[in-house]
């Protein structure tokens, strides 16, 4: 049986997978990342992957002006989520799902940036969040987005109410860091942008201490988590191999910018 391939996309260095790499691995996936600034990116055809997985960044999905590439990944994001292939998105990926599904993506009226906890909306069946409930985890980002059409919201926060949200099993976006805890890029987060951690009303010495105290239980949480919805994925995988998406489910404007995949490519993780 031909081993399943997840992919990496790496908006910047020091946001990487970090604490989720282990139960995309033991789920059978070959983990495979690609960083935008690669040349390679802007050919590659995101629907190829049987798992999608876009990390975090400090851009925002409205600088398409100073970031092309932004234009360029949303709409190979956009057919990839038409066809209902997995894709997962943490932080900015989450944001980038969200726009690409409709949804507007804009700067919001305060820094979300600390570990505490998010609030489970019990009400959503089988809401894999559930196994991060009560456990502070990581928050860095101003950001926020509206929430699109036909998804279920999955998850709150004190400071943003659309943390976490999913369409259907194959789709899901995390606005926190639930990866990050054990990741020595976690330092570099601190020196790229302490005047964050100061906007939130911290200081780095209050986050270094709760990064000690909670990272090793959220990770622990997050990786729990990403192995129940990786599991649900199964059932779902096996029905899209038997049913091929149809030309017509694909909308003209979706297909703009869409180049050929590159078979010369090789990917390191």
């Amino acid at each position: 049986m031909k081993q399943k391939r997840a992919l990496i996309i790496r908006h910047v260095p020091h946001e990487g997978i970090a604490g989720f790499r282990a139960p995309i691995e033991d789920a059978g996936y070959q983990v495979d990342r690609i960083d935008v600034e690669d040349p390679a990116f802007s050919s590659l055809d995101l629907c190829e992957p049987d798992l999608l997985i876009m990390m975090g960044g400090p851009m925002g999905v409205y600088e398409q002006d100073r970031y092309p590439w932004i234009t360029c990944q949303l709409r190979r994001l956009a057919r990839r989520l038409e066809a209902d292939r997995p894709t997962l998105g943490v932080c900015f990926g989450a944001q980038m799902i969200a726009h690409a599904l409709g949804a507007e993506v804009y700067a919001g009226p305060h820094k979300e940036v600390g570990f505490h906890a998010v609030t489970v909306h019990r009400e959503v069946n089988d809401n894999p969040v559930r196994f991060v409930e009560d456990q502070p985890i990581l928050h860095w980002h101003g950001d926020t987005f509206t929430l699109p059409d036909n998804v279920e919201l999955l998850a709150s926060s004190h400071v943003y109410k659309h943390q976490a949200f999913r369409r259907g099993k194959s789709v899901l976006a995390l606005q926190f860091h639930a990866e990050m805890g054990l990741d020595p890029r976690f330092d570099a987060w601190i020196e790229q942008w302490p005047e964050s951690v100061q906007e939130a009303g911290g200081t780095e010495e209050m986050l270094r201490a709760a990064h000690a105290k909670h990272g090793a239980s959220a990770v622990a949480a997050g990786q729990n988590m990403i192995a129940h919805w990786l599991e649900g994925l199964n059932t779902v995988s096996n029905v899209r191999r038997s049913t091929p998406v149809r030309s017509s489910s694909f909308h003209p404007h979706l297909a703009a910018g869409i180049s050929a995949p590159n078979p010369n490519l090789t990917l390191t993780a």
